[in-house]
């Protein structure tokens, strides 16, 4: 019976790949064997077996459980290229960690699907709110000695903040993140401006602040800290059509190039998801004249300026980070399935 699913699903994403015109082909200098090391990413390794990086679960033969939840990969494993019997590339995997061994402390993580350094710290912030939500959060209301602005190591008076929590990130109200279809705002995007701790209880409770981003002062909202969530993901494209557009560039700039923050007007509502890499796309146009001489506008094919790999999907809003580039994504490129 497990055989028989198996197959299944084989010719299903074998099927759902031909519908689509996809086919897996390898990078130009493909590897036979890759020994993984230290620092790897999943992105990086597809990229030296595949042209196509997102097409990753089809030359690992992976189903859709096994996107979501996959096997992790470790330093020292050897990835083998193969191929079927019908001559199709796939990947093995000859893992390192043979012999079994008891673990008292929580086993070391795989690589990740990307470089972590560069998402860890939005991980927990940026952070997407509700009109007005920040309105009921702890917020700070006086500084020593009447201070307007406070740095590392200062205090903080805070009010209405909760007791039994101690570490707390500091928040100001951000600029709307507004669609730019229907022109609904989507949410807001709250301004991260550091970390505090609790040291002394009351109302107003006494903080300390821990790390300064930017300027800190009176009126300025707390949330409590959130550990980043440890989620491990495959690149992969989505199985739907996206048409979505970048509505800001994290930073508050117009553009944005490879290692950059976007978000898109995209989110869990509508099917996006950890792992989903999207097509960067300008609509370009040119302006000529017909044989009457007035101007006329001619839209030309799409032009693909990058990559986007989603790693932080909020309900109507998702943050990305641009693996690949060439020039500059600009805010109102469209997100599409690649």
């Amino acid at each position: 019976m497990i055989r028989i699913i198996s197959a299944f699903i084989l010719a299903m994403v074998s099927s759902l790949s031909c519908a689509t015109g996809l086919e897996l082909r390898l990078a130009d200098g493909a590897p036979q064997r890759h020994v993984v090391v230290p620092g790897d990413t999943l992105w990086g390794i597809s990229s030296k077996f595949l042209k196509d990086p997102w097409l990753w679960p089809e030359i690992w033969r992976m189903n859709r459980e096994e996107i979501r939840n996959p096997h992790l990969i470790f330093p020292g494993d050897v990835i083998l290229l193969d191929r079927d019997s019908r001559g199709k590339p796939l990947l093995r995997l000859q893992s390192a960690r043979l012999v079994p061994q008891i673990h008292v402390e929580a086993m070391e993580q795989g690589i990740p699907a990307i470089p972590p350094n560069v998402i860890r710290p939005f991980l927990s912030h940026p952070l997407i709110v509700e009109a007005d939500s920040l309105d009921s959060a702890a917020r700070i209301v006086a500084t020593p000695n009447d201070r307007v602005y406070i740095g590392n190591g200062d205090l903080a008076y805070v009010a209405n903040a909760d007791p039994a929590k101690l570490d707390w990130q500091i928040y100001r109200d951000g600029k709307p993140l507004t669609d730019p279809d229907s022109g609904e705002i989507l949410g807001y995007e709250a301004f991260y401006l550091g970390t505090a701790r609790q040291v002394e209880a009351g109302d107003p409770a006494t903080f300390e602040v821990m790390t300064v981003k930017q300027e800190i002062g009176r009126g300025d909202r707390l949330l409590p800290a959130i550990r980043p969530p440890l989620v491990a993901y495959v690149p992969h494209r989505p199985d739907f059509l996206v048409d979505g557009r970048v509505i800001s560039v994290y930073g508050g700039v117009e553009a944005a190039g490879r290692g950059s923050i976007v978000s898109i007007n995209r989110g869990t509502r509508d099917g996006i998801e950890i792992g989903h890499v999207l097509a960067l796309e300008r609509n370009r146009t040119v302006t000529q004249r017909d044989e009457q001489d007035n101007k006329v506008v001619v839209p030309i094919p799409p032009e693909r300026v990058g990559l986007l790999f989603v790693f932080r999907p909020f309900e109507r809003i998702s943050y990305g980070l641009i693996v690949q580039s060439d020039g500059t994504v600009d805010v109102n490129d469209f997100a599409r399935t690649p």
